[in-house]
């Protein structure tokens, strides 16, 4: 596995894998690898010839007060883990290669970013795009991988592949879930004993909005008030927000009906975590998607 830290070094490597005639894929992380990226990484595998890593702590996606500084980095561990996982190349810029000095473009996906994680963490999906476009623009993949824990992202991002005419076939692969049902993230990482017991609140919650529509509801509010009733009955919780949109537009619902995202970012302690589920109502019955 190669290890390549500029973009010049990355458009020489896809230009060999081009010249071969092969297809490539791309899982974009900001690294300290967990079972869910490596699920990416081994989905990309399957569909590629050549599987590229970018492993990057975005600086641009964090805002002011938010955890850029102390978010977990171990470079010589997640290349031992993406080269198990069958990745042929990681990339890992420094922010100088990414941004250098004087560096004034972005992207900007409106109205998808203004709701749920965008209205609390401004500017955040912003960042997201940016990057996102350019190792798009890098790498040149033939597809590139994204988790569904992070709903919102893969919304933005496919709008973006859209509107912005990229030749990228955009991959989404479902949560991957602790054994207890807490959806695996870095952030994890953060959380005390007590702390994780309480990060479990985020899942039921999601859990109990689900059973609620399975079993008839069609108000959101009562969904929604019944997801925040139980976060909140764990001790060391602090409600970003508890949704109930149209999977597709984002858009808060008032009646249940359709593709519907549960989604919920959840101050545990100094930790945010966020998860989802989707549900589909149709013809007045409903069930819950993985995928």
């Amino acid at each position: 596995m190669e290890v390549l830290t500029t973009i010049a070094a990355v458009r020489e490597f896809v230009a060999g894998a081009r010249k071969r005639g092969q297809s490539i894929g791309l899982v974009p992380t900001m690294g300290y690898l967990h079972e869910g990226h490596l699920t990416l990484a081994r989905t990309a595998r399957e569909q590629n010839d050549v599987v590229i890593m970018s492993i990057f702590v975005n600086p641009t996606q964090f805002g002011p007060g938010e955890d850029l500084e102390r978010y977990p980095r171990d470079l010589e561990r997640d290349k031992r883990l993406a080269a198990a996982a069958g990745v042929d190349a990681i990339f890992a810029p420094s922010v100088e290669e990414m941004y250098p000095s004087g560096y004034a473009t972005y992207v900007q996906v409106e109205g998808l970013s203004d709701v749920l994680c965008g209205a609390s963490r401004p500017g955040h999906f912003r960042g997201v795009a940016t990057v996102v476009s350019k190792l798009f623009n890098i790498v040149q993949p033939d597809r590139a991988y994204f988790g569904l824990k992070d709903y919102q992202q893969a919304v933005i991002i496919k709008r973006l592949v859209r509107d912005l005419n990229f030749p990228v076939e955009i991959i989404t692969v479902p949560t991957v879930r602790e054994q207890d049902g807490l959806a695996m993230s870095s952030r994890n990482k953060y959380l005390s004993p007590e702390e994780r017991r309480s990060a479990l609140s985020l899942y039921r919650a999601l859990q109990l909005g689900t059973r609620l529509i399975v079993e008839g509801e069609r108000n959101a509010a009562v969904v929604r008030e019944a997801m925040t009733r139980e976060i909140l009955s764990y001790p060391d919780t602090r409600i970003d927000y508890v949704a109930v949109n149209d999977a597709a537009t984002l858009e808060p619902l008032d009646a249940i009906r359709g593709r519907v995202l549960l989604a919920v970012a959840v101050w545990v302690g100094g930790t945010r975590l966020i998860d989802n589920m989707i549900v589909e109502v149709k013809d007045d019955v409903a069930h819950h998607d993985e995928k």
